[in-house]
C-alpha cells in the first residue's frame, strides 16, 4: 500500500528501511526512513513507517507524531495511520476502519489469503459458525436449511464452501474487487457485489433473507449498531444472523494494537435485544491464532423474533 515516492533514491532507501523494520532493526529503520523523508517529505508511507520504527524503539510520542504526518498526507486513510494513532492510545478510535484501508489491505492479501489463513493462522471461523448455526436450528426448532442467504464480507468464499449444501441461493459482498474475483471462481454464489457491508445491507429488501452471515468481518468495524439495525430489517422472522467477533472485555467495543476491533459479550447481547433478536448461541470461540496464540473470540447466532 506504500506505492512510490517518485524518487528512485528515496524508494531504494525505503526498501532498505522496510527490510530493517522486518528484521526488528528499529534504529536502522528509523534512520533510513528519516533519510527518505528528507528526500521526499510529502510521502505518507515514509512517515507511517518511521512511526512504526519509533514505536519499536519505545518512543510512542515520536511514533504518534510521525503517524500524524502520515494521516495528514493520506486523507483517504488507505494507510491506516489514524488507526495506529488510536490503537496507541493517543486518540479516539474511529467507528470502523477506513474503507480504502480495508479494500487495499485485502486486494493485496487476496492471492495468498486462503493458504495464509489456514496454514499460518489456523483459521476455522467458517467451520465454527456452521456448527453454531446447526445448533441454533436445533434450539429454535427450524430446519437446517436456508432459502436466501447473504454472506457479508465474503472474501474468497470460505464461508460459502461450508454453507452451500445448506442453502438454495447465496449472495455475497466484499469491499475488495480481488477477493470478489476469488469468490466468483468458487462457483458457490448466485450473485456477488463489490460493496461495503452496511451499504449492501441497506440495498436489500425487508425480510428478504432467512440467513445473514459474517465470518470475522467485524474485526474491521467497531460500532455495530447500524449493522444490527439493518440486519433486523433484512432477516425475516425466524431467520438467523450468524457472525464471529474478536472478544473484548470492559468497553462495548475497542480497537486493539493489532488494528482489529474487539466486542464484548454484553454489547452483543444489548444490540440483539434492542433490535428484535433473541440469542440462540453466544459462545466463546477462537477462530484463529496470532503468533501461535489463540485469539479470544465469540460466535453469535441471533434469531429474528
Amino acid at each position: 500500500m506504500s506505492s512510490s515516492s517518485g524518487d528512485l533514491l528515496a524508494d531504494r532507501r525505503y526498501e532498505w528501511g522496510a527490510g530493517a523494520l522486518k528484521d526488528h532493526d528499529f534504529e536502522g529503520a528509523a534512520d533510513l526512513f528519516q533519510q527518505v523523508i528528507e528526500i521526499a517529505p510529502q510521502w505518507a508511507a515514509a512517515h507511517l513507517s518511521l512511526g512504526d520504527a519509533l514505536m519499536g524503539l519505545g518512543d510512542p510520542a515520536g511514533a504518534q507524531i510521525a503517524w500524524g504526518h502520515a494521516a495528514r498526507l493520506d486523507p483517504s486513510g488507505v494507510l491506516g495511520a489514524a488507526l495506529k494513532i488510536a490503537a496507541s492510545g493517543a486518540g479516539r478510535a474511529p467507528a470502523s476502519a477506513p474503507r480504502e484501508y480495508v479494500r487495499a489491505l485485502f486486494d493485496e492479501y487476496a492471492p495468498r489469503f486462503d493458504q495464509h489463513l489456514r496454514e499460518k493462522l489456523s483459521y476455522r471461523g467458517p467451520e465454527l459458525i456452521l456448527s453454531a448455526i446447526e445448533r441454533a436450528c436445533q434450539i429454535t426448532g427450524r430446519e437446517f436449511w436456508f432459502d436466501r442467504a447473504l454472506d457479508l464480507g465474503c472474501g474468497t468464499g470460505l464461508m460459502a464452501a461450508q454453507l452451500w449444501k445448506r442453502v438454495d441461493s447465496m449472495n455475497g459482498c466484499d469491499l475488495s474487487p480481488v477477493m470478489i474475483e476469488g469468490a466468483q471462481l468458487s462457483g458457490k454464489y448466485s450473485n456477488l457485489s463489490v460493496a461495503d457491508v452496511c451499504d449492501y445491507l441497506v440495498s436489500q429488501g425487508e425480510n428478504s433473507s432467512d440467513l445473514v452471515v459474517a465470518a470475522d468481518v467485524f474485526v474491521y468495524i467497531g460500532d455495530l449498531e447500524h449493522i444490527l439495525a439493518e440486519s433486523a430489517r433484512v432477516v425475516e422472522p425466524g431467520g438467523l444472523f450468524a457472525f464471529s467477533v474478536q472478544r473484548g472485555e470492559g468497553a462495548e467495543w475497542s480497537l486493539g494494537p493489532d488494528l482489529r476491533y474487539a466486542h464484548s459479550r454484553a454489547y452483543i447481547a444489548r444490540l440483539a435485544s434492542e433490535y428484535g433478536f433473541t440469542i440462540a448461541v453466544l459462545d466463546d470461540a477462537s477462530t484463529r491464532k496470532d503468533a501461535g496464540v489463540e485469539v479470544p473470540g465469540l460466535v453469535a447466532i441471533l434469531s429474528r423474533a
